[in-house]
This record gives C-alpha cells, structure tokens and sequence, in this order.
C-alpha cells in the first residue's frame, strides 16, 4: 500500500491473469469509490428541496455539501493506516456498514443537526473507500491488467460528483430527496458481500496502535474542522467579531500545532507533511486546490442557479450538470496514449485555459439564462477536468520517491477536496457580499424621482422593484462567481512550470 501503481511495457513471460475473486474485488472497490463520489454531489440539485424539508436557510445548506467533504479530509490520510491495522476487508466492510448507516440517518433527517451529523458520518466512513480502491488494484490485479482497473477508478474520480446532481434530481422529482440517501442501502449490502467474496482476510495488527501518531491524528481532525468551520461560517458571523469564530480559529491553530508536533516527534507521522516543500509535489498540491475549488464549486452553483432563476426542477438542473461529464467519459480510453505522448505540463496548462475559457463563458449570466446556455461552457469544463484531474494525479504520482508515495496519495486527496471545501465556503462569502454590493448600486440608480419608481409608489409596487432588484443582484453574483473561479484558473498557470515532466517510456502512475 506505499507505493504509487506504475506500470509500463510488458515483456518476457506471460503474467499470470486475475481470477474471478480479485475482479470481485475491483468491482467493490470501484462501487465503493463511486457511490462516496456520487455523494459529494448527489445532493446539489435536490438542495432547494432539503432545505425546505429540514427548515434550512440558503446559507446554511452549503454545510450538506461541506461537511462531507470536511469528513473526507479528516479520512483520507488516516485509510491506509487503519487498513494495515485492521486488515483491508475488516476495514472496508466496517465503512462500508457505517456509511450505508450514516445514509440513512441523512434520509431520516427532520432538521438541520441530524443531517449534518449524517453527512459528517457518510463523509468520515466514504472518505476510506476512495483511496482503498487503487489499494485493491494495486494488491489484487497483476501489472498487465492494472490499466484497466486505473481507469475504472478514473473515471469514477470524475463522473461520480458530475453524475451525483441528475440522479439525486430524479429522485427528488420521481420520488423524494429521502432517496438521494435510501439509494445507499442496497448498494452497501451488494458492497459488503462482493467485499466478502472478494477481498481475503487478513490478521489485524493491534500493536500498530503503540505506534500511532495520535497528536497527529487529532490535529487534523481539528485544523481543518476548525478552518472549514471558519470559513463557512465567517461572514454570516462578522468574523472576529464573533466568540464562535475566534473559538473556531483557535481550535484550528491548536489542531495544526498538534500535527506538527507529530511531525517531530511521532516515530510514523500521520502524514509527512515534508513532502509539501519539494518543488513538483508543492506545486501539485497548489494546482489541485485550485482546481478542487473550481470543480466542486461549479458543480454546486450551476444546479442553485437554474433552481432559483431558471424555475429548474432538481432533475433539469442535474442533467445539465451531468454534461460535464461527456468529454471525461469520451476521452478516458485515450489517456494512457495520451501520457507518452503529452507533456503533462502542457496538458495541465491547457486544462487550466480550458476552465479558465469556461468560467468567462458564463459571465453573461442574465434572469432570462437557461439551461441551454450552459452546454457549451459545461462540454468545454468537461473537457478542462479531464486534463487537469488526470494529469494532476499522474504529476502526483511522479513528483516523489516511492517511498513517499502513501504521504503524497493522502495528500493530493485531501487537497482537492480541501479545496472544495474552501471553494464552497467561498462562495457563501463571495455570494452575500456580492449580492448586497450589486443590490446597493441598484438600488441607488433608482432615485426617488425616477418615473418608474414613482409609478411604483403609485400603484402600490415598491416591494414587487425591491425584489426583482433582489433578484438581478443575485444573478450579477453568480455571474460575479464564474469570473473569481476563471481568474483564479489563470493565475495558477505559471505553476505548473515546478511540475516534473514523464520520464520517457514510462507509463500510468496513479496515486492510491
């Protein structure tokens, strides 16, 4: 489980092929990575719904998506080391049961507390399954066959948080939001009996725990629950002004000085967050961010933007998500041809330009847009995710020694979902304060002398101006959002001149 799944040219004698109980293995695994995907996003379209059902604001319903994530985060660096110690199949059959568990406790949420609760548990439990599944590619298939359980596992990477909006959407229309969760039941027990079938038992290693870095494990649990905690809850709190906040920012400080301790002092960090200061791992690190924060970002405001302007239903709003994901799906059989014969400098780039062209697509954002209107931004992202999410992970995988290649994996998961989380809590910044910059300028263009405005006061009219003056000002913010996400895009492109280059004849190199 330390090392990167590298493979290139087979030569010599035949490899012995996979048998039916290690490809029963890679279908739990890649199920398994694909449904907490698919539940990053799956609640996006049906959000307006949730909301209504658990008496939630706007802006208290980004902590659906965002604390999923934050679980994931918590999660991802800690799999490999609970997996060695428990044994792989004790492991996965243990998150499997409790995400299935924590699902239905999202589906039987009355309020906003319990879901939050669900989502943590779904998000804690899903967050074991995504690296375990190249885990089991790694253990289970010889090298020959590893390409194809590599890209299985892509494409669950990118389709499931594309795919997550239009099957949460018609299950909200056809049935109910409670079946955006109930819909993990029978998966999970199908998940669990492949996993018994599948994956052979291994003997749990109770002395791991004397090893263990506890600090370490407590500090990132707190750091970036605290961090995540600030900055979606910040601007609704005046900030510092705030006891919650200032308790929430020190909590973070503690967690982070915890984690560095046991950097220090820990026979076996966590995770080695040295790995960080080498120039192509930073520089990845940087860049998936960025695009963590662009990817689930957009996948979150397209479906409020045609639910809230357009008059979308949650299903609608979901299929013109789902577009995204045509070029990844189109595209993915070209890529390991696609690694030798690219720079992935070169490809990242374009990736980056691509989204960048996307974001500025979308900057004409008006109260008649559509859901026509998104298509062609929507193919070209697409297009945009394939370069940047693939040739990042293969950058990842080739900016560190073997040895290291456990740290990076946790690493480079925890950022593109750390920076998800810090895009969608942008965004709840970005959009308030927007919304009531454009509000006032409005507002102020209408001056008491204006005819319209005195026909209004008139006949009674004031309050139906006031709320289409609402009602532009929040679509100039979602317009607003595109051009911060397009920018950003931009000015992330000098970095990937620290990114080292595919050694030459080499092959796919996944992070696990």
């Amino acid at each position: 489980m330390r090392e990167s799944v590298h493979h290139g040219l087979q030569d010599g004698a035949a490899e012995p092929k996979a048998d039916l109980s290690a490809w029963l293995a890679v279908a739990a695994g890649t199920i398994g990575a694909f449904m907490a995907m698919l539940d990053i996003s799956i609640v996006n379209a049906a959000l307006p719904t949730i909301q209504g059902g658990i008496g939630a604001s706007a802006a208290e319903g980004t902590w659906v998506s965002t604390a999923y994530l934050v679980a994931e985060i918590v999660m991802i660096p800690l799999a490999a080391w609970l997996a060695n110690m428990l044994g792989l199949r004790r492991f996965l059959i243990i998150v499997a049961a409790l995400f299935t568990l924590f699902s239905m406790v999202c589906g039987l949420s009355n309020d906003l507390t319990q879901m939050i609760l669900g989502r943590l548990g779904q998000g804690f439990t899903g967050g074991a399954m995504i690296p375990m599944a190249m885990t089991i590619v790694a253990t289970r298939l010889p090298p020959a066959q590893q390409p194809l359980g590599i890209g299985l596992f892509g494409m669950t990477a990118v389709l499931g948080p594309v795919l997550g909006p239009i099957t949460g959407g018609w299950l909200t229309e056809h049935l109910s939001w409670h079946y955006a969760f109930f819909l993990n039941l029978p998966v999970g027990a199908g998940l669990i009996l492949l996993l018994l079938f599948g994956v052979p038992d291994a003997r749990p290693r109770w002395d791991m725990i004397a090893e263990a870095d506890l600090p370490g494990m407590a500090g990132l649990a707190l750091g970036l629950g605290g961090l995540t905690t600030l900055l979606e809850e910040g601007q609704r709190d005046q900030w510092f002004e705030s006891p919650f906040i200032m308790t929430m920012a020190l909590t973070s400080a503690s967690g982070f000085l915890l984690l560095f301790a046991g950097q220090a002092f820990s026979r076996r960090p966590v995770i080695r967050l040295g790995i960080l200061f080498e120039r192509a791992f930073g520089g990845v690190f940087v860049l998936t961010l960025g695009v963590g924060a662009a990817f689930y970002g957009i996948v979150y405001i397209i479906p409020q933007f045609l639910v809230s302007v357009a008059g979308y239903n949650a299903e609608q709003s979901g299929l013109v998500a789902m577009v995204s994901g045509l070029p990844t799906i189109a595209l993915m059989a070209l890529f390991p041809a696609l690694v030798r014969r690219i720079d992935l400098r070169a490809a990242i780039a374009l990736g980056l330009v691509l989204y960048a062209a996307s974001c500025f697509m979308d900057m004409h954002l008006s109260e008649l847009s559509a859901g026509p209107q998104f298509l062609g931004s929507q193919l070209l992202r697409g297009l945009a995710q394939f370069f940047c999410l693939m040739f990042l992970n293969q950058a990842a995988a080739c900016a560190v020694r073997p040895d290291l290649a456990e740290d990076a994996s946790g690493l480079f998961n925890v950022a593109r979902n750390l920076g998800g989380s810090i895009g969608l809590a942008a965004i709840a910044v970005v959009q308030e304060q927007r919304t009531f910059f454009h509000a006032a300028r409005l507002s102020e263009s209408m001056a008491a002398n204006n005819p319209v405005v005195h026909g209004a006061i008139d006949t009674q009219g004031l309050a139906q101006i006031a709320g289409l003056v609402q009602d532009e000002a929040a679509v100039m913010a979602f317009a607003d959002l595109y051009w911060v996400f397009g920018a950003m895009m931009l000015l992330m492109i000098p970095l990937v001149l620290l990114l080292k280059p595919v050694p030459k004849g080499a092959g796919i190199a996944m992070m696990l």
